[in-house]
């Protein structure tokens, strides 16, 4: 149904798509796997149209075709659900769903919204969203624009003759388990008139749903496997060309923290909305994990601590000062850094280069009477991607051209650079690939050993268990338990779950 022959692409000095060969049966659903910076993104964007191939062909159906932009290829039955998200926040959902082709809702300048928000509905009901369709998408949680996103592809249906293809980036990431099985069996229902590209980096997910598997390294595929003769250990060998550390979180390295040292402290911390009551203390050296499940207060919290979120009842101290008006930038001069969890929106400035993000939180130090000493700022960000491993061709690499995996590295030496001893990492892992996750996992041990405090808000339960000193359970805006433990002697996922849900 669909083939990319040969397909080449390259960037000011990346070498993004070496030769790829793709193919894909109608009714299948393919895996792509690899890490971060293996060219998984720039060859869904050669698919969906973002980029023109410098050589090679694309082909449906037999016939060899050209896209110069994504529309072309959504008229060809070509969608993407993106891992970033693409839609416009300020907009209504409906708005969102039908961006682009408001036309047929529309008599003589004027939009018919009864007539938008009848078809929106319909869009949402494919995917069991029930939502007012005029919301407003900025207040929606993060799994339901997920959900939006593809609904907005599902609107191909209605348009398209032929079969669909639809692209799917990392488009489990943050959402529940329930949300993923509904998810996964939408998409099974859909390949009576769909084929599916699957992008995640949770091996067991691809393994689940794809009917075959591309592994991609340094933009080559490397190897393609029916899921019913490789295993999830075999695959990630393949993508990283080395042996996985065992030693998965590094627990070995967990050191003891200092009890006598408290960084943050929350005293019955009340906040708009949910969360109530809340107190603990991080102390120095310590990874306290807050877990809970979607919407029960845990981002709340976290943006409390950096000043985003002002608490309507109890105390937040920072090292022992009791603060008011607290602010981000009050946090920053305090010694916070912290790490979002939309990194693309709140964590880098795509257009900037990479050592202009790495130093935007210490502007004042790296200047002389307001003038930069881009110099010194490019030797900082070469040691740091030196130490990270982050993928860019050099420091003056736009940042919003790195993948995904690579600009959480840029966010996260941002802080370290800048001495941060308080780290707060919201989904720090989210959409990297096992060989980033490791790089995070090791630094967060070598953070926690100097006598960083982090406060976590984990990617999976395994993660937040492996990792985590300390956990903190999250449920309905208040805790509900505590677990003080050390490697050897954890809570296993039942001990969280129970008093999650």
């Amino acid at each position: 149904m669909f083939e990319l022959k040969s397909v080449d692409k390259k960037f000011p000095g990346v070498h993004a798509l070496k030769s790829v060969n793709f193919e894909i049966g109608r009714g299948e659903i393919v895996g792509l796997v690899g890490e971060n910076g293996a060219g998984k993104s720039s060859l869904m964007k050669v698919i969906y149209g973002a980029y023109q191939p410098d050589s090679g062909q694309v082909v449906i159906n037999g016939k060899p075709v050209k896209f110069a932009n994504p529309r072309q290829a959504m008229e060809h039955g070509i969608g993407m659900v993106f891992q970033e998200q693409s839609l416009i926040t300020n907009l209504s959902v409906m708005e969102n769903i039908f961006l682009g082709y408001e036309a047929q809702f529309t008599r003589a300048g004027v939009v018919n919204w009864r007539k938008m928000a009848e078809a929106a509905k319909f869009q949402l009901a494919k995917v069991k969203l029930d939502i007012d369709p005029a919301t407003t998408t900025s207040k929606l949680s993060f799994a339901q624009r997920q959900l939006v996103e593809l609904a907005k592809v599902l609107t191909l249906e209605e348009r398209i003759a032929g079969d669909l293809i639809i692209l799917l980036d990392e488009p489990t990431s943050v959402l529940s388990q329930e949300e993923v099985k509904l998810l996964f069996k939408l998409v099974r229902e859909l390949t009576t008139r769909a084929s599916f590209i699957f992008v995640s980096h949770r091996m067991d997910e691809v393994m689940e749903l794809s009917n075959r598997v591309y592994v991609m390294k340094d933009g080559q595929v490397v190897d393609v496997v029916s899921c019913g003769d490789a295993d999830v250990e075999t695959i990630q060998r393949k993508m990283v060309g080395r042996n996985i550390d065992r030693e998965y979180y590094r627990e070995s390295k967990q050191t003891p923290y200092n009890a006598s040292k408290v960084l943050v402290e929350l005293d019955n911390v009340s906040l708009p909305g949910k969360v109530r009551d809340v107190s603990f203390k991080v102390h120095a050296g310590e990874v306290l994990c807050l877990v809970g499940t979607e919407g029960s207060g845990r981002e709340g919290i976290m943006r409390a601590i950096y000043g985003m979120l002002s608490p309507t009842k109890g105390q937040l101290k920072i090292k022992g000062l009791a603060l008011a008006h607290f602010n981000p930038m009050k946090a920053v001069a305090l010694g916070l850094g912290y790490v979002p969890r939309e990194r693309k929106v709140e964590g880098i400035v795509a257009g900037m280069n990479v050592y202009e993000n790495m130093t935007l939180s210490q502007l004042g130090r790296r200047s002389n009477a307001g003038v930069m000493r881009i110099g010194e700022e490019r030797s900082l960000a070469r040691d740091w991607i030196r130490k990270l491993s982050i993928k860019a061709h050099s420091e003056q690499a736009d940042c919003g051209n790195l993948s995904g995996g690579n600009q959480q590295k840029v966010v996260l030496a941002k802080w370290r650079s800048g001495g941060s001893d308080i780290m707060l990492l919201d989904h720090p892992t989210r959409g990297l690939d096992i060989g980033a996750k490791e790089d995070v996992y090791e630094m967060i041990r070598e953070m926690s050993s100097t006598g960083v405090g982090i406060v976590l808000v984990a990617d999976t339960l395994e993660e937040a268990i492996g990792l985590a000193h300390t956990i903190v359970v999250v449920k309905d805006g208040k805790v509900t338990r505590r677990f003080d433990y050390t490697p050897g002697a954890k809570p296993s996922l039942f001990d969280l779950l129970h008093d999650m849900i």
